[in-house]
């Protein structure tokens, strides 16, 4: 399912605009430093936007600040946890405070939830031997 044009642009846009947390844990994941695991920053799914997304472990990594305290914040996020989760992506949830806290704990615990990737396959079968 490709998102909307709309959700595509917006997620360019957050891409530069990533907070300090988002930033902190964009270093450590970014270059298949986990396992071998890729992840995209600011991924757009449907009509949401993934702050990190895992492609081969179906997992969402959402960083959360305080605004995601607030009940109708927490019910959209229930919503939105349910459509993913719907379409087979699972949902890890962060604290901002737990990732600028305890950076090291934070990334040990995204690493349980892929575990080890295996290496990309290739695109396509090598060219065929010529016959002498």
């Amino acid at each position: 399912m490709y998102p909307p044009r709309i959700t595509v642009a917006r997620a360019r846009n957050l891409r530069r605009k990533l907070t300090l947390p988002e930033v902190l844990l964009w270093q450590a994941l970014r270059g298949r430093k986990l396992g071998g695991a890729r992840f995209r920053r600011q991924h757009p799914v449907g009509p949401y936007i993934l702050d990190f997304y895992c492609e081969t472990a179906r997992l969402a990594v959402e960083v959360d600040g305080q605004g995601h305290d607030h009940p109708d914040q927490m019910r959209h996020d229930a919503r939105r946890t349910a459509w993913l989760n719907a379409r087979g992506i699972s949902v890890y949830r962060l604290a901002a405070r737990d990732v600028l806290g305890n950076p090291e704990g934070v990334v040990a615990a995204i690493r349980r939830r892929v575990g080890d990737q295996p290496p990309p396959a290739l695109r396509g079968p090598p060219p065929p031997l010529g016959e002498d």
